[in-house]
């Protein structure tokens, strides 16, 4: 086995961490863009996060109307999910920010906001009701638009449990029998992915989070390792241990793509997933569709349930266009934003809840389909006996050390080190908890 090593952080202060890996991209990346206004034209510069052909296709769609309402165009970048960060910082480093931008973790909206780069959207934001857990004040005020929650679940296939005569798991125990009994040849009970990297973050916590773990306090101090939280996560990793047999090889490598590969062709009985792996199935195996269920994450002791959090979103930058930027994004999310959402209908999960009492978002055809999961994802906002928690939105607010602590991966490591190394749990939860320090301090 690998020897183990310890994972740190490097000591930053805020205006470094933004500014983390801008040089990379540097003034050149961006040394063609035109400027904000050609001619007599005003320019919005938009950097999408969501590049599937449905949402860039109402992207363009919606810019393309209100240039022809206003003679502002709207200059649209499409990126994946895991770039936007990285090329919207170069963007800042080279004086030429985008106006609008994508954003997936909570961290990175306290860290622009903290910086001036983002202007607020109060107005916006008080227009509606919104679910829990997904506004992200920074003291007090918002600086960014939810536009979906990114919740994390179990899928199963009913059809194997029904041969089996297996039920839904009501603890972890329940659930390790569950995918005991489903492992056989080169089919294969769950998957999780174990690498040092978001997948695992997002895909490989929720027995921890149903386990009641906590790693931050009120003070934003490290106490995943105190007498209440050490044994809980004790029984996280153990379990986890368990299970590992019942798991196709090579889940350090697995991303989130292994997840629908390896449910949709029949390689494992268990997937975590949001609503995109129905998506996906009604695209590449429908045949499937009707033989899979979906549960919540249970606890050990069966007492509680929980889903991993997720989240995306939009921010307006302070730039010479801001004014434009806000009449575009009140425009916007008043006249397309259940367009947009129909562009992932199941996986687009609504934060904002008069969405789920609009009769033209309910009318869709897949959400009509999918009644049942639309319901269960609705239930997921609305019972308080379900627990919804993330690494980056562990402590009393969201901030800079929320990003710290994920970026640490920590937990991963903590995974890595009972599943591969085979190191006692209680001794990897001191080394979690020290990786945790050192990445607050």
């Amino acid at each position: 086995m690998p020897k183990h090593r310890k994972c740190t952080t490097p000591k930053v202060s805020r205006r470094t961490f933004v500014r983390m890996g801008a040089a990379a991209g540097g003034a050149a990346a961006f040394a063609g863009y035109a400027p904000t206004v050609l001619g007599q034209t005003k320019q919005l510069r938009f950097l999408n996060s969501e590049p599937s052909k449905a949402s860039v296709g109402v992207l363009d769609k919606a810019a393309a109307e209100y240039e022809e309402m206003t003679g502002v165009r709207i200059a649209i970048d499409s990126v994946g999910p895991g770039e936007a960060w990285q090329k919207l910082q170069s963007s800042i480093a080279a004086g030429q920010p985008y106006d609008v931008s994508s954003l997936l973790f909570s961290a990175h909206v306290s860290l622009l906001a903290d910086e001036g780069h983002l202007v607020q959207l109060n107005d916006l934001i008080q227009k509606h009701d919104w679910g829990p857990r997904i506004l992200f004040p920074v003291e007090g005020n918002h600086y960014w638009y939810p536009f979906d929650y990114n919740l994390n679940w179990i899928f199963y296939r009913k059809d194997l449990y029904a041969e089996k005569g297996l039920k839904v798991p009501a603890n972890q125990a329940e659930m390790l029998e569950n995918c005991q009994a489903l492992t056989e040849g080169n089919q294969f009970g769950t998957m999780h992915p174990l690498g040092s990297n978001s997948a695992t973050m997002w895909m490989s916590l929720g027995y921890m989070w149903a386990n009641d773990v906590t790693l931050l306090d009120d003070n934003f101090d490290v106490v995943v390792d105190d007498s209440t939280n050490q044994p809980r996560m004790v029984r996280y990793l153990d379990f986890m241990k368990e299970m590992a047999p019942s798991m196709p090889p090579g889940m350090t490598q697995a991303s989130f793509g292994e997840a629908l590969a390896q449910y949709s062709s029949g390689q494992v009985a268990h997937a975590p997933y949001a609503g995109r792996l129905m998506e996906f199935l009604e695209g590449r195996t429908p045949e499937l569709v009707e033989k899979t269920g979906f549960f919540t994450y249970p606890s050990a002791d069966g007492d509680l349930r929980a889903v991993n959090h997720g989240y995306d979103g939009w921010v307006v930058l302070n730039t010479p266009m801001v004014e434009e930027s806000l009449k575009f994004m009140d425009w916007f999310t008043t006249n397309h934003y259940v367009d947009f959402l129909h562009s992932a209908p199941l996986h687009f999960q609504p934060p904002r809840l008069d969405v789920y009492e609009n009769p033209r978002w309910r009318d869709h055809p897949m959400i009509q389909k999918h009644a049942e999961l639309v319901a269960f994802m609705r239930n997921l906002l609305e019972d308080d006996s379900i627990l919804i928690r993330s690494v980056d939105t562990q402590g009393p607010t969201v901030d800079v050390r929320g990003g710290a602590i994920f970026e640490s991966m920590a937990l991963p490591e903590a995974l890595q080190n009972r599943l591969l190394r085979d190191m006692p749990a209680d001794e990897c939860v001191e080394v979690c908890a020290q990786s945790l320090r050192e990445a607050l301090s």
